[in-house]
């Protein structure tokens, strides 16, 4: 069999374990990749690649701390603040809503916050009278795209990760380089997405389709039910604290990523990054338990520490699947795709959004496509400019938060279409992700990343 032949066979297999375990989703898509991984090893001879410790103990660290956060009550804190902000602007809560959700990710390092926000923010757009697809799609969508500007989540500590064995002209892409992008781009997509979000559809008044639901009394009384709400809720000072403990941890790595001299010196060099994270995470996770006396129980029955943890098994068997194919492929990948690579730089965009979409997760995707980009010579800055092609499973509405978005929005303006493709949450995503690409072409050319 001769090597071309070889190695399509190779990568089908690790095509099908990404699409079942995609379509059985949870911890499956993990577990499918140590399946494959025993193929590769016992029938194709392959020596196994190297699993990511480094990216996997981080996203354990980073998780802990978000998972104390939760289980603290120091998530309701930021909640209730967002709520505040949305309530007294209704009249702009198609922009507002997806910057809420957008900030609220980029903070806690997870999307999954957007499930206590929809129903609020479905309540502000219902009692005035505007058309809630408008800001629960945006918001979903932008939910999404904050993992890639937050210092704490899975995607961003694994793509630091990578890039810092991939240097530019001698020197190494900082964590705070790749947020002085990811950030700005992120944000500019957002605004997209809201503007676009302010006029799209019809408004209710004018939507035959709702006004023949709400012509039913008790639809209509279902349709504009009771207000969901955080504002009547008292917090406790021990919630404010564990906040400030997260909130301080963020910006004490900020600022060692953005001055090496800070950080102490191991083997003559400051100490990286990664350990950097992983430390400081930990410890306002540990903070947060002995200061706020958070029952450490509570915190691995959390939320965002079982999808955190979701996320470290499918990082471990994807990357380690996908290192153990194209390390052994690597040089015929390399003489092949390097020219293609070095003309058409946004095809690694194209890829990452379509491998992203298989996986429904962000961290995946990164984890099973850059370190083999980086490895047939795309260039690392292009790697940063197009880190939000990483969110690629709007393009299906197959994901949870666009699930619950569907549930969340009673008036049904909120859809699938008739032919799957045509539902809400498409051209919010593909809006939000084209204008972050092209932003974070621009700055990581002005940074000289380019």
């Amino acid at each position: 069999m001769d090597i071309v032949m070889l190695f399509a066979l190779q990568l089908a297999i690790v095509l099908a374990c990404l699409f079942y375990g995609a379509r059985k989703g949870g911890i499956a898509l993990g577990l499918l990749g140590g399946l494959g991984l025993v193929i590769l090893a016992f029938f194709f001879k392959l020596p196994p690649g190297k699993p990511p410790v480094d990216v996997m103990l981080t996203i354990v660290a980073v998780v802990a701390a978000s998972a104390t956060l939760q289980a603290s009550g120091g998530l309701d804190v930021m909640l209730q603040a967002a709520e505040k902000l949305l309530r007294r602007n209704p009249k702009y809560v198609s922009i507002l809503a997806p910057f809420t959700t957008c900030i609220l990710t980029m903070l806690c390092g997870t999307g999954h916050v957007v499930y206590t926000m929809l129903p609020i923010i479905y309540d502000v757009a219902i009692k005035n009278d505007i058309r809630p697809e408008r800001p629960m799609a945006a918001a979903s969508v932008a939910s999404q795209m904050g993992i890639m500007a937050s210092p704490v989540s899975v995607a961003i500590v694994s793509l630091a990760a990578f890039l810092a064995k991939a240097p530019v002209n001698g020197e190494v892409i900082s964590f705070v380089t790749l947020l002085s992008v990811s950030i700005p781009a992120t944000l500019v997509g957002v605004l997209a997405i809201g503007i676009f979000s302010w006029f799209r559809g019809k408004d209710l008044d004018r939507d035959p389709e709702f006004q023949a639901r709400i012509a039913d009394p008790e639809t209509r009384a279902r349709i504009y039910g009771d207000s969901t709400t955080l504002l009547g809720r008292k917090l406790a000072s021990r919630q404010w604290a564990a906040m400030w403990i997260f909130l301080a941890a963020i910006v004490v790595v900020a600022l060692l990523g953005a001055f090496d001299s800070l950080r102490p010196l191991s083997g003559g060099k400051p100490v990286s990054m990664i350990l950097t994270i992983q430390m400081f995470m930990l410890a306002a996770g540990a903070l947060m338990v002995v200061l706020t006396k958070t029952d450490p129980v509570a915190i691995g029955k959390s939320e965002v520490f079982r999808a955190g943890m979701i996320a470290v098994i499918a990082v471990f068997g994807i990357a380690w699947m996908a290192d153990t194919v194209f390390e052994c492929n690597l040089p015929q990948l390399k003489s092949a795709l390097a020219d293609t690579v070095k003309t058409h730089p946004w095809a690694y965009g194209l890829a990452l959004l379509v491998v992203s979409k298989f996986v429904n997760s962000q961290a995946a995707a990164i984890s099973a496509l850059v370190p083999v980009a980086l490895a047939i010579g795309v260039p690392p800055g292009y790697v940063v400019a197009f880190g939000a092609a990483a969110y690629g499973y709007y393009i299906l509405p197959t994901y949870p938060s666009d699930l619950a978005t569907i549930q969340f929005d009673r008036s049904g303006t909120t859809h699938i279409g008739k032919y799957v493709i045509n539902h809400s949450f498409i051209l919010p995503g593909l809006i939000g992700v084209f204008t972050s690409c092209v932003v974070g072409l621009i700055l990581a050319t002005a940074r000289g990343l380019v």
